[in-house]
């Protein structure tokens, strides 16, 4: 049996029947197109699905579509504003933090959490707030390089 949810996706409001089964991914993928959130593992291990709910980073693979409904959500194509990419997307690239690209949104999306809680992390603070997601190339060096500069470049721009 469908259930109808309402989330508000990006800023922009979607209502849909859905299955009460259906992953928040494969919503945001399959029914709204949005396929920066990668699916990585199914199994909430390597964070690639990672999106804002209501401003906190959660793990689309885990949850259902009818658990975000009336949600706000923000996925990777909600972060840049027109040509502008966020800070964090600008400093991923500037400091090279991402090879591959398959961990980045995830990652991106998870940082934002982490710098919104706290706008001067150490990088040991970075390490921690990213230890759910796991990247397969990088080595995590400019990852948190990436992230306290864009931590910087935040900072000055509320100056």
């Amino acid at each position: 049996m469908a259930h109808a949810v309402r989330l508000t996706v990006n800023g922009t409001t979607h209502a849909h029947e859905v299955e009460p089964r259906l992953l928040l991914v494969h919503f945001l993928r399959d029914v709204l197109g949005l396929t920066g959130t990668h699916v990585g593992c199914d199994t909430s291990q390597c964070g690639a699905c990672t999106v804002l709910v209501d401003g906190a980073a959660v793990k689309s693979c885990t949850s259902f579509a009818v658990q975000a409904d009336g949600a706000d959500i923000r996925t990777i194509e909600g972060l840049a504003t027109g040509e502008a990419l966020h800070p964090i997307q600008q400093a991923f690239w500037e400091k090279h933090g991402l090879q591959c690209g398959f961990c980045t949104p995830g990652m991106v999306m998870t940082l934002v959490q982490v710098l919104e809680r706290n706008p001067d992390p150490t990088e040991a603070e970075v390490r921690s707030g990213i230890a759910g997601n796991l990247c397969r190339c990088t080595g995590y060096e400019n990852i948190v390089e990436a992230a306290r500069h864009a931590a910087a470049a935040m900072r000055a721009a509320r100056a």
